[in-house]
């Protein structure tokens, strides 16, 4: 069995465009030691380690608060410098959203107080950094069912458009000069469809990971025949703009709608509800909402209403929202 390659780590994080300083390394090395040393415990390597071990130990980490961003930033990087792509994957799973409900506590202080906020979701009651997916469903549950007991629906879903996926508010701000660069709504549509494909062909070409999945011919194929998904389509004064499935390949080749609408979803506070017989609200959607017209708000320097048009959580086969455009763009 491999032990942690301890020099070529060391080359991998120092031979980079920004060199990892060298009190990191020492801590991210130490990380990836521990791991290894837990895996011993199931008779499994760091090369063999699936999501099942990575979510054990990520629970260990928990225990002993060493659940920082370093810890699961030094296991993410060993996974892709030793090509275990179930390792990385599974590490970039725990961090995926993870700060939507730290976020959302925030936004519910400046939108309705701190008195309500603390009757929804108080600080002392945020879900720790590296909780498994599969427990992330019950504190989402818990957290709406809370927020529709003391807020409106309409301040439901302003609070939760306004959390975004847990992205700065000044994130989407290059989107401004891209806009106002192509002189129209329409030639700036054009130029942002043209720019997705082209992304997702280079990841293909390249055999990289465009976020969490490897691109195919059939996942190009797929979002070149649908205008609406990625970029988003106008229909008059209207963007409809249905997400990419979170897994494409997998979406595709499904033939159960179950499991086509849990690969179709990103959200990993609700995703593994699918796989249950109670899921989370389609409510919650509402926060990917915020995340999909934010980059329109930032092109068009001003505020736009969404509305949920199709969730996976509420029996649809796809995600998608529709973003209405100002007058005076069209």
């Amino acid at each position: 069995m491999k032990q942690v390659d301890k020099e070529g780590y060391r080359k991998y994080l120092t031979d980079r465009e920004n060199p990892i300083p060298e009190e990191e390394i020492v801590e991210t090395t130490r990380i990836v030691e521990k791991f290894e040393k837990f895996l011993e415990r199931f008779r499994k390597s760091l090369e063999n380690a699936s999501d099942v071990e990575v979510n054990k130990f990520s629970k260990m980490l928990i225990d002993e608060g060493l659940n920082t961003y370093t810890s699961y930033v030094a296991l993410s990087r060993y996974g892709f410098f030793i090509k275990n792509m179930d390792l990385y994957l599974a590490v970039l799973e725990l961090l995926d959203g993870a700060e939507v409900m730290n976020v959302l506590n925030e936004r519910l202080g400046e939108h309705f107080g701190e008195t309500k906020r603390d009757e929804i979701l108080p600080k002392d009651d945020l879900p720790p950094l590296g909780l498994p997916s599969k427990e992330k469903v019950d504190v989402t549950r818990e957290v709406l069912k809370k927020m529709s007991k003391v807020l409106t629906f309409e301040e439901c879903k302003k609070a939760l458009a306004d959390v975004a996926h847990g992205l700065p508010r000044n994130f989407r701000k290059g989107e401004r000069e891209k806009y106002l660069k192509a002189g129209s709504i329409d030639e700036y549509l054009r130029e942002k469809r043209k720019n997705a494909i082209a992304e997702l062909e280079k990841h293909r070409d390249d055999g990289t990971i465009f976020f969490n999945q490897y691109i195919t011919d059939d996942v190009v194929k797929f979002v070149k025949s649908r205008p609406d998904v990625l970029s988003g389509e106008r229909r008059g004064n209207t963007i409809y703009h249905t997400k990419i499935p979170y897994m494409v390949q997998e979406y595709l080749d499904a033939t159960d709608e179950r499991m086509k609408r849990y690969y179709a979803c990103h959200c990993a506070w609700a995703r593994e509800s699918i796989l249950k017989d109670d899921e989370v609200s389609s409510e919650f959607c509402h926060c990917s909402a915020g995340f999909t017209k934010q980059p329109w708000e930032a092109a068009l320097d001003q505020p736009l209403e969404v509305e949920m048009e199709k969730s996976v959580l509420k029996g649809d086969l796809e995600c998608g929202f529709k973003i209405y455009l100002p007058d005076d763009v069209v």
